[in-house]
């Protein structure tokens, strides 16, 4: 390992700020001697992925990291990727992430649950061994640190801490970090404040791969990518004790490696490792506006001669050689066009015909009587019709007889109407039934008598009511 190579001096202690050129220049220098660390950690394995530097942090300077729910991330340079693993050791699992990692000498940060450390102590100590770096991730897992008290929150925390140094054995107090992550990112103020004042620094991540949840390791690793590739560089969220991550994260290291992303190991200051140097901007995942350069303004201006300048002369525009031209008379634009110039020719667009005024009402032609005369063929069928209506007028709701109290006048009036019924129905029986007119001949008396019958009948029952 090369702890600092690179980013540290031997006059430079814990908290102490550098310039950002200064940190550059010894960036630089680290990437030059990142190779050879990185063969002789990797032997056998050339083309291993590797460990490009340590970064060491202070948790009392930046108590909250990751962007997902944090202002601040870790000081990555543009694609740095830092691993951390939630919920172990299992060993069925948690080891064969540990021989992925070693094939690829890569450094990760585990987050181990304390329960799960007091069922697999060895566990944790293989992390300690293989050179990770170990944080806490609670007692039991709950899911609901931002709603529980913050005395079971307390309890849950120590008790988690508790059980992993228990596992790790003499050294943990050195082999434990200082480095807790909350279970479901479910965050809380009193949680973040309760941990601050240990000294215990936050992580909740940049991106995850969703590796917790029903999916293939091929969405674990499209996920993973894609979220690195969205984000540039920071934390990446992963779970040793998945499968499905065992079975994604060997593409994925050999993705980064062909992409060109660099591992990260992040380990916490102690007073003989003092934290890396850097500038505050570089806890930003994108640098605050005030951090990025800007164009400069453009001053105003301040005119000391504000003075009217002179009008010009008819000597400023006299050329060398050529005389002016003197007009006769005084130049008359009204006396265009000169005799003999055509004029142009009317252009042929629509014309616009004058509309009548709106208060101008329209003069319609007065009908004609005979349009109101009536044929003589239907003002008989009309006649005909009118006893059916008036008898219709008489009859009540349903066809019934309207029951109102019958006078004189009223019983005459039905006598008029009976017998205008009798002659209607002896002409429409006569029309029927009548003797045919033989070609050449008249009717005989007899059928005409026959025809006169109800008109001499209605006659006589108009004396009566006379």
């Amino acid at each position: 390992m090369h702890d600092g190579i690179g980013f540290m001096s031997g006059g430079v202690s814990g908290g102490v700020r550098t310039r950002p050129w200064t940190a550059l220049i010894w960036g630089l220098i680290g990437c030059i001697v990142a190779p050879a660390a990185l063969a002789a950690d990797c032997p056998g394995h050339p083309d291993a992925l590797g460990t490009s530097r340590t970064l060491v942090v202070d948790p009392r300077e930046h108590r909250l990291l990751g962007t997902m729910q944090y202002r601040e991330t870790l000081p990555l340079a543009d694609h740095e990727v830092v691993l951390t693993f939630d919920d172990g050791p299992l060993p069925r699992n948690s080891n064969r992430i540990l021989d992925i990692l070693a094939s690829q000498c890569v450094k990760a940060t585990f987050f181990e649950i304390g329960r799960m450390a007091q069922a697999s102590p060895e566990g944790v100590r293989k992390l300690r061994d293989a050179g990770h770096t170990i944080g806490t991730h609670t007692e039991d897992h709950p899911l609901s640190m931002n709603r529980m008290s913050i005395e079971r929150a307390r309890q849950e925390i120590d008790e988690g801490i508790a059980s992993v140094k228990a596992a790790l054995g003499d050294d943990a107090d050195t082999a434990l970090a200082p480095f807790f992550r909350i279970p479901g990112l479910a965050r809380a103020d009193a949680v973040e404040d309760y941990l601050g004042a240990q000294g215990i620094q936050i992580w909740s991540a940049d991106f995850p791969a969703d590796d917790w949840r029903h999916v293939p390791s091929s969405r674990v690793y499209d996920l993973a990518m894609s979220r690195l590739e969205a984000k540039g560089k920071g934390i990446l969220l992963l779970h040793d004790i998945q499968a499905r991550t065992v079975a994604a994260l060997p593409r994925i290291l050999n993705e980064l490696k062909a992409r060109g992303y660099r591992i990260v190991h992040v380990v916490p200051a102690t007073p003989e490792r003092p934290a890396t140097p850097t500038e505050p901007e570089q806890w930003r995942l994108h640098p605050a506006p005030d951090a990025i350069a800007h164009w400069p303004k453009i001053p105003n201006f301040v005119f000391a001669d504000t003075s009217t300048l002179p009008a010009p002369s008819v000597s400023d525009f006299a050329w060398p050689g050529v005389e002016p031209i003197a007009l006769v008379e005084p130049f008359d634009r009204t006396g265009w066009p000169a005799p003999g110039v055509p004029l142009p020719r009317e252009a042929p667009w629509p014309r616009l015909s004058e509309l009548p005024p709106e208060n101008t009402a329209a003069a319609l032609p007065a009908p004609a009587q005979s349009i109101f005369e009536m044929p003589e063929g239907l003002r008989v069928a009309l006649h005909s019709v009118t006893p059916s209506l008036h008898h219709a007028e008489q009859a009540g709701p349903g066809g019934h007889q309207a029951s109102k109290p019958v006078s004189a006048d009223t019983a005459d009036s039905r006598r008029v109407t009976r017998g205008k019924r009798r002659l209607a129905h002896g002409l429409e029986r006569s029309r029927r039934h009548g003797t045919p007119k033989v070609a050449g001949h008249a009717t005989t008396p007899a059928a005409a008598a026959t025809h006169r019958g109800p008109l001499k009948r209605l006659v006589q029952i108009k004396k009566r009511n006379v």
